[in-house]
């Protein structure tokens, strides 16, 4: 037997007791020739004690333990004398007097600091072993079970069933990119990985397995961020005869069991709703982080027949003048204006308008062009006070909401609006638009995906070739600005699906191609049905705290896509790709 306990289990009241520990040395002490060490496992901490009057043999062996070498200890349970107790381990009340030393592996030196904060990510990830040693990643690791396992418990309780679905598919136009798998047995064809079960799920609910969910891997092949990766999980859920009430009762519970879960933090049911269009014209975005205010205000009726020709000339043209008040950030630095100014032209403006309310008076080169009435409007409606800062959008509605939802944002964290503030904001955003117009390919695009069924209201639209303005049965969950899932009802008429795809400008051939067995499965019997994916890595890393999935994925890719650990991707063997009848026509850059 390697222990009798684990490192943060033992109390007072086991005093005089033998055990026998294992683990991690995590620190080591000499005083005097007596040799103290922490000793831990992924509990917690023990100290233990080496006396050359207890063991000679064990307290000369331990002068040579290094930080990190994994060792077994057997001693007695011995109570701290007074003055040397450790209130910040539950284990500070008592010491194990060694006895014996079995070291069970030595370690290297270290590449980094196991107790300290490395900045350097690339580091950590080509180490990535060692960094799931420390106790913030090691926590990391059982939350995430913690919330898969109250997820799981969650929806085996409320009938699910979990089905697993293939990862060699079909290579469909959903999106994003797909990772292509070639085939070895069927030359010059390809798998793809999927970038959700999504046709997998509906030919389910057309089997009649009414409810189904998988805690499914999926893979996109796009460009990261901070809350992407290549490969990621998400949790699928499908159901028949059902309806968006139904999946929204049943999300906020999964989510309220898995924050108490894995953060011990109680959630209350009963999300506010809100649709796609009130969230873009009050907060600029689709994820809206409603835990602070500055909401966006609509002037176009104000600045109608301004004396500014810039925004009377936008108004006229059909766009719109919107602006928000940064409270108290009258005192706004060069730099800081140069950086809201780079973000509004990245989100489309062609530059930013602010005044300034400071000393009294409003300081702006725009402000001379404002009548006393636009003052007083503006004023009014913005609530300003002395120290305030008015940031303007002035263009199409589309980039004024893009524009004024990012600076919003960026003077948030700025003024560390949110510091400290551990609120818990959950919002339903609904009837998201079904398409979207691609200016650039002139196209019709799905805003979610083909499946999504239209609303009622439009579905006459959607079937007579009127694409714009038509409104998904869509739904999106929220938390503090990220989006945590996105769902839908699902189209289950063939005729319907077929108007979808021939809104996106598949063909009748390209259908039958592409979706010819999901089309043939429609015409069945197929079930109303809906469902949803919450994003698990995403979700894990709100309960936990953390600023990226990269903390709450065991061995996540870095923000290159790479796995420095295992150093791949990576060249395969010419024999291999011969056998999969594939070359490369890549070349590399002469210097």
């Amino acid at each position: 037997m390697y222990r009798t306990h684990h490192n943060n289990e033992l109390r007072d009241s086991d005093a005089g007791s033998e055990a026998t520990l294992v683990g991690w040395v995590h620190s080591a002490r000499d005083h005097g020739g007596v040799i103290f060490i922490d000793l831990r496992d992924r509990e917690g901490l023990t100290q233990c004690v080496f006396r050359p009057e207890e063991n000679a043999d064990a307290a000369k062996l331990s002068h040579d333990l290094r930080q990190e070498d994994v060792v077994q200890v057997i001693g007695k349970v011995s109570k701290r004398l007074d003055g040397t107790l450790n209130d910040a381990l539950p284990t500070g009340g008592i010491e194990i007097v060694a006895t014996e030393l079995k070291i069970l592996s030595k370690a290297a030196v270290l590449p980094f600091q196991l107790d300290k904060e490395l900045s350097n990510e690339d580091l950590r990830m080509k180490h990535r072993y060692l960094d799931l040693r420390r106790p913030r990643m090691a926590q990391n690791v059982r939350t995430r079970h913690k919330v898969s396992n109250a997820i799981r418990v969650g929806l085996d309780a409320a009938g699910f069933t979990e089905v697993e679905t293939p990862i060699l598919s079909k290579s469909t136009p959903e999106g994003a990119r797909d990772f292509l798998v070639p085939s070895r047995l069927a030359p010059g064809r390809f798998y793809a990985l999927p970038q959700a079960p999504q046709q997998y799920k509906q030919l389910l609910m057309v089997a009649g397995v009414e409810k189904y969910f998988q805690i499914a891997r999926c893979f996109r092949d796009e460009d990261l961020r901070a809350d992407r990766q290549p490969e990621f999980t998400q949790v699928d859920i499908e159901q028949s005869f059902t309806d968006p009430e139904q999946l929204y009762s049943l999300v906020e519970g999964l989510l309220v069991s898995a924050f108490k879960a894995g953060a011990d933090a109680d959630v209350k049911t009963g999300f506010p709703r809100m649709t796609y269009q009130e969230a873009m014209d009050r907060y600029g975005s689709d994820k809206p982080d409603t835990r602070f205010g500055s909401e966006i205000v609509d002037f176009s009726d104000t600045f109608a027949s301004s004396g500014f020709k810039v925004f009377k000339g936008t108004i006229e043209k059909g766009g719109t003048v919107r602006a928000i008040n940064a409270k108290g950030f009258a005192c706004i630095t060069t730099g800081q204006i140069k950086r809201l100014e780079e973000l509004a032209k990245e989100a489309g403006a062609g530059g930013l308008a602010y005044i300034k309310v400071e000393g009294g008076e409003w300081k702006s080169p725009i402000v001379k062009f404002f009548s006393d009435e636009e003052k007083a409007a503006v004023t009014e409606r913005l609530a300003l006070e002395e120290g305030d800062l008015v940031l303007f959008g002035c263009d199409t509605w589309q980039t004024v909401c893009d524009v004024l939802g990012r600076l919003r944002l960026e003077y948030a964290e700025m003024q560390k609006v949110l510091e400290g503030n551990t609120d818990l904001n959950f919002l339903w955003v609904t009837d998201f638009p079904l398409l979207a117009f691609d200016a650039d390919d002139q196209k019709w695009n799905a805003v979610h995906h083909p499946f999504t069924r239209p609303h009622p209201e439009d579905e006459e639209k959607l079937k007579n070739g009127e694409y714009e303005g038509v409104r998904g049965l869509a739904y999106d969950v929220v938390l503090n600005g990220y989006e945590l899932g996105g769902g839908s009802m699902r189209i289950h008429e063939p005729e319907l699906q077929q108007a979808m795809f021939t809104a996106l400008g598949v063909t009748g051939d390209e259908q039958e191609e592409m979706f010819g067995h999901l089309l043939e499965a429609f015409g069945y019997g197929a079930p109303p049905h809906g469902g949803i994916a919450l994003g698990l890595d995403r979700v894990v890393m709100l309960v936990a705290g953390e600023e990226s999935i990269r903390e709450v994925i065991a061995f996540p890719k870095n923000n290159k896509g790479l796995d420095l650990m295992t150093a791949s991707p990576a060249e395969v063997d010419f024999k291999q790709l011969r056998e999969i009848y594939v070359k490369s026509t890549f070349q590399e850059k002469k210097e």
